[in-house]
C-alpha cells in the first residue's frame, strides 16, 4: 500500500511541477506580448525614429481621407476623355405637371404614352449609352489591375506601422518586467 501511494505522490508532484512551469512559460508570453503591444503602438517613438515616413504616412492617410484618389482618376479621366458635360438643369416640378396635363386626364393612356416614349428614346441612346459602358469598362479594368498593388503596398504599410523593431521591444519589455517586479 506504501509503495503505491509513494508512485501516486511521485506522479502528482511531477504533474504540478509541469503546471508551474507551464504557467511560468505562459506568464512569460504574456508579458512578451504586452511588450510587443505596447512597442508596436507606440507612435511618439516610431515618429521620433522615421520623422519622414511617418510624415509620409500621415500626408498618404491624409490624401485618401480628402478623396484625392478619386480626384486623381477624374483628372485622368478628364485628361484623356475631355471633360465630361455639365449636368442638365432639372425640369421644375410646375414644369412637370404642365406637360403631363398637356398629354391628356386619361392616367392609364398618360402612362402608356410616357412608357412608349421612354422606350423609344432608350432605343435611340442605345449606342451612346454603349459608348459610354466601354469606358467604364476600360475604368473598371484598371482599376481591377491596380487593386492587387494597391492591397500588397497596403499590406506592407501597415505590417510596417505595427511592427516594432528590436530595440523598442526590448525597452518595453523591461519596462514591463520592472513593472511587475521581474528581473
Amino acid at each position: 500500500m506504501g509503495e503505491g501511494t509513494e508512485s501516486a505522490r511521485a506522479e502528482v508532484l511531477a504533474a504540478r511541477a509541469e503546471v508551474l512551469a507551464a504557467r511560468g512559460r505562459l506568464d512569460e508570453e504574456l508579458v512578451r506580448l504586452e511588450a510587443s503591444a505596447r512597442a508596436a503602438v507606440d507612435v511618439k517613438a516610431k515618429v521620433k525614429r522615421n520623422p519622414v515616413k511617418a510624415a509620409g504616412a500621415a500626408a498618404g492617410a491624409g490624401f485618401v481621407l480628402v478623396g484625392g484618389p478619386k480626384r486623381v482618376l477624374r483628372g485622368a479621366r478628364n485628361a484623356i476623355f475631355g471633360k465630361p458635360d455639365p449636368l442638365p438643369a432639372s425640369m421644375l416640378p410646375k414644369e412637370i405637371d404642365a406637360s403631363l396635363r398637356k398629354l391628356g386626364s386619361d392616367g392609364e393612356r398618360v402612362r402608356g404614352t410616357i412608357e412608349r416614349d421612354f422606350a423609344r428614346y432608350l432605343d435611340e441612346k442605345a449606342p451612346e449609352r454603349k459608348q459610354r459602358d466601354l469606358v467604364g469598362i476600360i475604368g473598371g479594368l484598371l482599376l481591377t489591375a491596380g487593386r492587387p498593388l494597391a492591397v500588397r503596398y497596403g499590406k506592407q504599410l501597415a505590417e510596417q506601422a505595427l511592427n516594432p523593431d528590436r530595440a523598442a521591444f526590448e525597452a518595453q519589455l523591461e519596462k514591463v518586467r520592472s513593472r511587475r517586479g521581474r528581473p
